[in-house]
């Protein structure tokens, strides 16, 4: 907006780069850094390495070159914004006054086009006796200036198992709590079954269908109760439940902007609320809780806004990863939501034990898994558990969101030796689901 000569307000009530910056995506993934390092080196001797004693973890160099990872990021993001004609950067926390109208540090500002992207926050279910006990959330586990002897982590989805092999790959004792009858439970089974099987392989336990649960304080930190298993005595407890927008406090009722029931932001295909003029962007709106989805927001605000470009939200393909190590990559449909839609589907599937580059680096855990439609060979969506999953599923990610049939995969050349060489391979193996 800067750039088109317009003046811009920005208000940020916390630090510059939001959730993904601060304490998601930057942190997090500079600690599954340091943790698989950590693991590699404890796995030396597989690749003929001698290293002279046990693995140590220095925490607080951990923590330090994570913390400058952050710092780095932030300050740019800073110097940016400092340092570009027709942005005042503002800092606290702004509430509507009107439709087009908000108020921060008691100063008033009127604008025709107001953008929120105000993210989201950790969620704390009612869990009796949480009010008696300290528990961490995604942001406050990061402060730690020591490493947990044994961290309990309610919720099994995708930032608890995210943090449940990191730290147990720090030394920790981790046990996972998760009420559902598996872990993430928005994945195949297999995928579940796959990740839980990875993860109990390195001494992380879990207490899956929990039942009951409840927490207390004890001698040496928090005591998880179940019905039917033995307590869990754990120093620190944190929860991965959910999140929440941050949309309780901005004074959205004086523009007469609507939330639904959970509390985001109701917003059209073109990302605007139910105020002419006022768009919401990121988590806040419900349309999507990644980092690139939020790009993606501005992306096809921008286009609408500035280049007369009809974008819409649902133009997107799902997609995602969870970074455990190997990583998960998902687009599209899973099997059984496949199914529920009602297509018949061919499968096409491959474990890593049959991937070369797999094999050649000594990481065989996971499949690839692909989802087709029987009838137009449209690729469905797909599932790469394993090293570079994360990386090797956006070739089916493109060949989805240009609408390309499965053949046109199944025809190309690949890399040799890559993981994805081995993705045409399964589009000719396809078999009836």
């Amino acid at each position: 907006m800067a750039a088109t000569g317009r003046r811009v307000a920005m208000v940020e009530r916390a630090a510059l780069g939001g959730t993904c910056v601060n304490t998601g995506c930057t942190p997090t993934k500079t600690l599954v850094a340091s943790a698989k390092v950590a693991q590699q080196a404890r796995r030396a001797a597989e690749y003929g390495i001698v290293l002279p004693g046990e693995v140590g973890i220095d925490w607080p160099k951990v923590k330090a070159r994570m913390d400058a990872v952050v710092a780095r990021s932030r300050d740019g993001l800073a110097h940016s914004l400092g340092t570009t004609e027709n942005i005042t950067l503002l800092h606290g926390h702004s509430r509507f006054a009107g439709p087009h109208a908000v108020t921060v540090n008691g100063q008033r500002l009127e604008a025709p086009w107001i953008f929120l992207d105000v993210g989201g926050r950790a969620a704390a279910p009612p869990i009796p006796g949480l009010d008696t006990v300290p528990w961490l959330t995604n942001s406050t586990l990061l402060q730690l200036d020591i490493l947990p002897r044994h961290l309990a982590i309610i919720g099994g989805s995708y930032i608890g198992l995210e943090f449940a092999q990191t730290f147990r790959r720090f030394g920790c004792a981790v046990t996972v709590v998760e009420l559902a009858p598996r872990l993430i439970p928005r994945e195949d089974e297999e995928v579940s079954a796959a990740i839980r099987a990875m993860l109990e392989a390195e001494g992380v336990a879990f207490r899956v269908g929990a039942k009951g649960l409840a927490v207390a304080p004890g001698e040496n930190g928090v005591v998880v109760n179940l019905e039917g298993t033995p307590d869990i005595h754990a120093s620190h407890l944190l929860l991965a439940t959910g999140r929440r927008p941050n949309t309780d406090d901005l004074g959205l009722e004086a523009a007469g902007i609507t939330r639904d029931g959970r509390g985001f932001i109701t917003v059209d295909e073109s990302l605007q609320t139910s105020v002419p003029g006022v768009w919401a962007l990121g988590e806040c709106n419900g349309r999507g809780a990644f980092t690139h989805t939020a790009y993606n927001d501005y992306e096809i605000v921008a286009d609408n806004l500035l280049d007369a470009a009809a974008r819409k939200v649902t133009d997107r393909l799902p997609c995602y990863a969870l970074f455990t190590d190997p990583p998960l990559g998902r687009v599209g449909l899973s099997e059984a939501e496949a199914r529920a839609a009602g297509h018949d589907i061919l499968i096409g599937r491959r474990p890593m034990t049959r991937v070369n580059r797999a094999v050649e680096k000594g990481e065989t855990t996971g499949f690839i898994k692909v989802v087709v439609d029987a009838t137009t060979w449209q690729i469905l969506g797909a599932a790469i558990l394993g090293v570079e999953g994360d990386e090797a599923i956006h070739g089916l990610l493109d060949l989805m969101y240009a609408k390309a049939p499965a053949w046109v995969m199944q025809r190309a050349v690949h890399i040799h030796p890559t993981v994805s060489e081995l993705i045409p391979t399964v589009m000719g193996d396809l078999k009836p689901g």
